[in-house]
């Protein structure tokens, strides 16, 4: 395996004696020193592929615990699954890494829609799959209707499918809910119903049932979770996430209204309000355990550039720009642009830098078994990410390259003079 030569990017080199790559060997911090860095750990394409633990994810997890399982170092899970509980992620995560994970631990894709409280007493019509009912009701959201239930209600709406249209004609709906906004959380199973179904929503504001008048605009107030045009599972190649799906959705709205799609929020990886959501369960770990330093450095480490790379580095962007007292742009137009104010206002924010640290063990492949110095970090012709993110080709420069989370874990360790 090229681990040793896989270590590169902005800052790294040879030091010292270190392994190629890494910052050389220092005097070494004490363990009984209390940490101040956290860390970001992505899932897919980082700890497993598929429901398999990859074997660097438990040996770095050795490292992170001490010899009674415990954390030595505040970290989170930030994955931008969005299919299930944040309690059942948190089981499957300590399962496959040997290590007890607790759902505070765990950032799925919808978890920051617990802060945007001004939706949680309308009526949502939510899509994806698993337990969307139980998810957005985790979340503060009182009165949910399902693509399934609104399906049922009104039978005339989902047409593709022959062998599941109506035999006769159905009675008229009666009694059903206006829907009053739109929770995306993940890629459904049905794209061809969801994607009608929300569209008509959308254009009969809220009442899929009416005769189509003037299509309103704006539309519905549209919450979208997980931004990830693709991710890896067990097969060789990439598969479809939900960006995708955002993808279809917004350019079937625009043909049919020549409108454009907005989103009153995007949230997942790379959205700042996760990674701010993020940093402030790394501090709460850290004063829940005692540890009486500040956190002032986070490691986001992860497989995809586009979402694990540009997240980390565009909130890295937003920290040191409030720093600063500077208006720092990444987002076109952004919902999200209250978290720069936020860190710009909140004087007890030590967190200083949030450096990524991409792997090669998920969607960014290098080539060949050590990569050249001169050759660009992470380069992409195509911009993968949403629309409504700047393509920066700097935001898609990881800090580091390494071969695996094991390796991840290890640079990060040496670079904060950690025993």
């Amino acid at each position: 395996a090229p681990a040793a030569g896989c270590v590169r990017g902005r800052g790294a080199g040879r030091a010292g004696g270190g392994r190629p790559g890494l910052p050389g060997d220092r005097a070494l911090r004490s363990p009984l020193q209390p940490p101040a860095f956290g860390f970001l750990f992505d899932v897919d394409g980082v700890l497993v592929r598929g429901s398999q633990a990859l074997p660097a994810a438990r040996r770095a997890f050795q490292r992170l615990a001490d010899g009674s399982g415990r954390l030595r170092v505040p970290l989170v899970f930030l994955t931008n699954a969005g299919n299930c509980l944040r309690s059942a992620k948190a089981r499957e995560l300590s399962q496959a890494l040997g290590l007890q994970v607790s759902p505070e631990q765990v950032i799925l894709s919808h978890s920051p829609l617990q802060l945007f409280s001004q939706f949680h007493q309308r009526c949502m019509l939510v899509a994806g799959q698993g337990p969307v009912e139980e998810n957005a009701h985790n979340l503060g959201f009182k009165h949910v209707v399902t693509i399934e239930a609104l399906r049922k209600a009104y039978p005339l709406l989902d047409m593709v499918d022959q062998s599941r249209r109506p035999k006769e004609l159905p009675p008229p709906t009666t009694g059903f809910p206006t829907i009053e906004g739109v929770i995306l959380f993940g890629e459904p199973v049905r794209w061809e119903t969801s994607l009608q179904l929300i569209t008509d929503v959308l254009l009969s504001n809220g009442n899929p049932g009416a005769e189509l008048q003037d299509v309103p605009y704006p539309h519905l107030p549209i919450l979208a979770c997980n931004m990830d045009l693709l991710w890896m599972a067990e097969a060789k190649m990439p598969r479809f996430g939900h960006g995708t799906f955002l993808l279809c959705l917004e350019n079937i709205y625009k043909k049919v209204t020549g409108r454009e799609l907005k989103y009153e929020a995007l949230i997942g990886k790379p959205s700042p309000v996760t990674y701010r959501y993020a940093q402030f369960l790394i501090q709460q770990q850290a004063e829940k355990q005692g540890w009486k330093a500040p956190i002032r450095r986070l490691y986001a480490v992860g497989d995809n550039p586009m979402s694990d790379v540009y997240g980390a580095n565009l909130y890295n962007s937003y920290l040191k720009s409030a720093q600063q007292n500077q208006v720092q742009a990444g987002v076109k137009r952004s919902p999200q642009a209250e978290v720069y104010l936020e860190l710009r206002n909140d004087c007890n924010n030590s967190v200083e830098s949030c450096e990524s640290i991409l792997v090669c063990t998920g969607v960014y492949r290098h080539s060949g078994d050590a990569p050249r110095k001169t050759e660009p970090h992470t380069m992409e012709t195509v911009f993968h990410g949403h629309r409504d993110f700047c393509f920066d080709p700097s935001l898609v420069e990881a800090s580091y390259v390494v071969q695996d989370v094991d390796d991840a874990v290890q640079l990060a360790f040496k670079k904060e003079n950690w025993s």
